[in-house]
């Protein structure tokens, strides 16, 4: 009996010690360089734009050095920074349970995204 308890916590321990010493894969939402694929779209400051996906997700975007006005009403992919990468992930990970258990179903992915880099993709959004 006293055996079967050592090789169980044994097991325990192993099996502890590989989920610790795995790579853990990191989700989409916590990456802080993230390249997103929308419509462009005029904000309502001097130089706020927001970008929409397919999805519904809503990124508000900035820049120092891309300049968006052009773009507006277009289809672009957009490459850039989360600023917060770990809290706009923590924010996302308690989305993601919230639909699990049935609250807030509708919920879509929102961010900010400091925007290093913009490619055209179609003049014209598609709906």
């Amino acid at each position: 009996m006293a055996n079967k308890q050592i090789i169980m916590m044994i097991l325990v321990s192993l099996f502890l010690m590989v989920g610790v010493a795995m790579p853990q894969q990191t989700k989409t939402t916590h990456k802080k360089t993230r390249t997103i694929t929308g419509c462009l779209e005029k904000g309502d400051g001097a130089n706020e734009y927001q970008l929409t996906t397919k999805a519904g997700s809503t990124w508000e975007l900035k820049s120092d050095s891309v300049k968006f006005a052009n773009h507006v009403g277009h289809e672009v992919r957009v490459y850039g920074v989360v600023p917060n990468a770990k809290l706009h992930g923590m924010k996302e990970d308690t989305k993601e349970e919230m639909k699990e258990h049935g609250v807030d179903k509708g919920a879509r992915e929102h961010g900010h995204l400091t925007v290093t880099g913009l490619k055209m993709i179609s003049t014209s959004c598609r709906k």
